[in-house]
């Protein structure tokens, strides 16, 4: 199981009120909602590993290279990214909790969390869980592979599980082309424009006839005689989007190759460091999420007490 971290804090931060606080009344929703979503995904899906996945660059300067929107609109003046006051203080703390609890908490320079999951998960030699809210990793999903997405649809307790027959569904697509269909339609959340003048009906009947990008752009370029999905008028915009459809992809697709040391994201039996998470449960009024957390981990249930 493969969390993106960054995703479940923010919605945890959203879907768990600021009311939630530690003794000295600074909140700590979006600590315990991300440890009480572990629970939850531990009891419900059994892994045998488990990562926290870290956006050790949010806006790498490779996709910001080629596509200088990416992103751009979650700057903050000090040109990092835009967190709201009461979440930032908040990460350190989970950074901490996560290592004295021992689970692998795994980043990259220069990469997002999305490229240190698509590298796990490639390197995996089993079935592999992704635990997101954001729809990028669906490029991921993979049926002979046994990778699919655990999808945050809201808050921290709906979880839709994501294959290939639910891109399908939900898009139109082939089950692992969400990429190249993201790269036409675009996304605002992102500051990816899209193909001006194509919107998901159009991107997604361009993918299920060509297959995949190269395949609609190949098309695109001996078409004479134009014929739906490449109509006229979608091949003027896809001609004119030309220098996008260039750049688009490097900022879309995961990296799944990312240098990364060997990770073996064992369940830890005990915490790695009792007193120190005991030390963090009293100063930040964890110990319930963590009592969770610790049974849905089979730890003995004084261990914090210790």
């Amino acid at each position: 199981m493969l969390l993106d971290a960054a995703s479940l804090y923010f919605r945890a931060f959203y879907g768990v009120p600021t009311s939630v606080t530690s003794p000295d009344g600074r909140p700590v929703n979006a600590v315990r909602g991300f440890l009480d979503m572990t629970a939850r995904l531990l009891t419900a899906h059994s892994p045998d590993r488990l990562v926290a996945c870290w956006d050790d660059d949010w806006r790498p300067a490779f996709r910001v290279e080629a596509l200088p929107s990416y992103k751009a609109h979650r700057l903050s003046p000090d040109g990092g990214e835009e967190t709201p006051d009461e979440l930032a203080p908040q990460v350190p703390v989970l950074v901490d909790v996560l290592a004295a609890a021992g689970i692998a908490r795994v980043g990259a320079p220069g990469y997002e969390a999305d490229d240190v999951i698509g590298t796990l998960a490639t390197r995996a030699r089993g079935p592999v869980d992704v635990v997101t809210g954001d729809r990028d990793l669906f490029q991921l999903v993979d049926d002979a592979r046994g990778i699919r997405v655990l999808y945050t649809n809201r808050g921290i307790a709906d979880i839709e599980v994501v294959d290939e027959a639910a891109v399908s569904a939900r898009y139109g697509i082939p089950g692992r082309a969400y990429a190249d269909f993201a790269v036409l339609r675009g996304d605002p959340s992102d500051g990816l424009p899209g193909v001006a003048g194509i919107g998901a009906k159009t991107a997604a009947a361009l993918v299920a006839e060509f297959g995949d990008l190269a395949g609609i752009r190949a098309a695109a370029a001996r078409t004479v005689v134009p014929r739906a999905p490449l109509t006229a008028a979608v091949l003027k915009k896809l001609h004119a989007g030309g220098a996008y459809l260039d750049a688009a992809p490097v900022v879309v697709a995961v990296a799944r190759d990312v240098d990364l040391p060997a990770v073996e994201g064992q369940l830890p039996r005990r915490p790695a460091d009792p007193a120190a998470l005991a030390a963090l449960a009293d100063a930040h009024g964890l110990r319930s999420s963590l009592g969770r957390l610790g049974a849905a981990l089979g730890w003995p249930a004084d261990v914090l007490d210790r």
